[in-house]
């Protein structure tokens, strides 16, 4: 059976609008939101009561998406390469920022942690949307993540402005996050 895509309507008009979005990726439902809006990324960490100097996840649904965040020219080519040969996929990466990412996104790091989902949830909706997105798991920090929407935390489920329907990926767990510059797994 081919499910249908979702109306990524409302998700579309809440980013727009500087809303908290909640959606499906590769393994557990996330958090987004317009990563260039200050006031809705402080409005997510506080939903997820995150500190803002860890950082975030960028999440896209083509590289291209990605273009001038990236600080390409400060890793080997063979890095960059590595890089690029795992998306789109469930593989994220910290790689080089450059000026044009927010402090609210990279934390204390001069890095930014971007992947490029397979998910078709998600590329729809970074198109929609006309780029990246933040994405962090949808669940209060310390707390598992939900896979399924039925398991999320309900004052969290409250507090988002839209959820897009659809059904999480095959991963068991949240993605990898390597660094790009040495390719040393930060998180399993």
């Amino acid at each position: 059976m081919i499910e249908a895509a979702p109306d990524l309507a409302p998700a579309i008009a809440a980013l727009h609008r500087g809303g908290v979005i909640a959606y499906p990726t590769e393994a557990v439902w996330g958090l987004g939101c317009d990563p260039f809006d200050e006031t809705a990324v402080t409005r997510l960490l506080a939903i997820k009561q995150r500190p803002v100097d860890k950082g975030l996840i960028l999440i896209a649904g083509t590289p291209a998406q990605l273009d001038g965040l990236l600080d390409w020219q400060t890793l080997p080519p063979a890095r960059r390469d590595d890089v690029l040969a795992s998306w789109p996929g469930p593989n994220t990466w910290i790689v080089p920022a450059t000026a044009r990412v927010p402090r609210w996104i990279t934390g204390t790091h001069d890095g930014v942690a971007v992947r490029v989902s397979a998910h078709p949830t998600v590329v729809a909706l970074c198109a929609a949307f006309g780029g990246p997105l933040v994405s962090t798991s949808a669940n209060p920090a310390g707390a598992e993540p939900p896979r399924r929407l039925d398991d999320f935390d309900p004052a969290l489920r409250a507090a988002v402005d839209a959820i897009v329907a659809g059904d999480t990926g095959t991963q068991q767990r949240p993605t990898p996050i390597r660094d790009a510059r040495s390719g040393a797994t930060l998180r399993p």
